[in-house]
């Protein structure tokens, strides 16, 4: 048995995770062991980061922006149309003095007349020549001509203005990340969608790299979710409308996952796909050895959000995101096939598959009979 103890060895058996997650020199990272079952199943998919079609759900009850409305930043260009003596009109000054001397000048019937480059200020005003300072955050270019016309028909014969943006901040979405333009993307009332701003923002950066190695980070009204790209080609449900003040972000992150111990293959796999199962990781590298695993005991080593940790009764300091913890699956009950057929997996995960406590032994049997089968071969020629 001592000599059992000395022979080298892939990992930890079952009995030694248990007794080093016990002892404190060990365990000085303080994981805990959590058996997978369905409550945890049901948890862990509680607590994933929310689809982008939740979005669209949580605001299910209001309209989608026209994307044509003025607001902050946005830069106007404004013509301003006059019959007879026009107030913006260079000759207008010249009108009025021949007017005042007495002198007969006919004007002329109409007059177009552009104003400077107006900007919108921080509080969603514009200053306007004899019609002072107006309001025109949330309105449309129409809008905001009619109000202009209301303000100049106490001064001006018949006054008609047509407005345009010449720079629209307020209906834009910034892009940027793995794309090959990042830029800010000027949303239409075509309504589009966050596939169209990715493409108008030059694709993926690295082409050559399958869709599953993106992943699409969205941030609006300071909540954040993530989905690889490939999800939402898939589902159109992700595919959602853009509204003013998104943030699009595409990450170039090949996610992987590493296998330890009494496996088919010691390795690290990439995913490959949009999504994967704790069942399909482990059979992609061979699942456990016959001759040497122990399929009571594969564990999964991650660094776990914190919200779960917490709904799972591990001690974690307040302030911290994320904390270690170990998830055990029994592979010998049938029953647990279909819990690792719901566990997903995510990137950077470890899986060890525990030695079995009789390897150690038939490791000595076998290095004993290594040693003694060529007397037994040499005896056996000398008869």
């Amino acid at each position: 048995m001592a000599g059992c103890n000395s022979l080298p060895d892939s990992g930890p058996t079952e009995a030694q995770v248990k007794h080093a997650q016990h002892d404190p020199k060990k365990n000085n990272l303080g994981y805990g062991i959590v058996q997978v079952s369905p409550e945890l199943i049901a948890l862990l998919q509680s607590k994933a980061p929310p689809l982008f079609s939740s979005f669209d759900i949580a605001t299910a009850g209001l309209s989608h922006a026209s994307n044509d409305t003025v607001g902050p930043g946005d830069v106007l260009q404004i013509s301003i149309y006059e019959v007879g003596s026009a107030l913006f009109s260079p000759s207008s000054a010249s009108m009025a003095a021949s007017s005042a001397s007495g002198t007969n000048t006919t004007p002329s019937s109409s007059t177009a007349s552009s104003l400077p480059l107006v900007t919108v200020d921080g509080s969603g005003n514009i200053e306007i020549p004899f019609a002072g300072q107006i309001h025109v955050t949330g309105m449309t270019t129409n809008d905001v001509s009619l109000a202009i016309t209301a303000r100049l028909k106490q001064k001006s014969m018949a006054p008609q203005v047509v407005v345009r943006i010449v720079s629209d901040i307020a209906n834009s979405v910034m892009v940027y990340g793995g794309v090959r333009h990042p830029s800010r993307i000027t949303l239409t009332p075509n309504q589009e969608r966050i596939l169209d701003v990715i493409a108008l923002a030059g694709g993926e950066d690295h082409t050559t790299q399958s869709d599953e190695d993106y992943t699409v980070r969205l941030i609006r009204n300071e909540q954040v979710a993530e989905l690889p790209l490939k999800t939402i080609e898939n589902d159109p449900q992700q595919n959602i409308v853009m509204q003013p003040g998104d943030r699009v972000q595409l990450v170039f992150q090949p996610r992987s996952y590493t296998v330890f111990g009494a496996s088919g293959q010691v390795t690290q796999t990439q995913f490959s796909t949009p999504t994967l199962t704790m069942a399909e990781a482990i059979s992609r590298v061979g699942g456990p050895i016959d001759s040497r695993a122990d399929p009571n005991a594969v564990y999964l080593f991650r660094f776990e959000n914190a919200d779960v940790l917490r709904s799972l009764g591990m001690p974690i300091d307040e302030n911290a995101t994320t904390g270690p913890i170990i998830y055990k699956i029994d592979m010998m009950n049938p029953s647990n096939y279909f819990l690792a057929d719901k566990f997903m997996m995510r990137d950077r995960d470890l899986i060890y598959v525990a030695n079995a406590s009789s390897n150690k032994f038939y490791k000595f049997f076998g290095l004993i009979s290594t040693l003694v089968s060529p007397g037994i071969t040499a005896a056996w020629i000398a008869k």
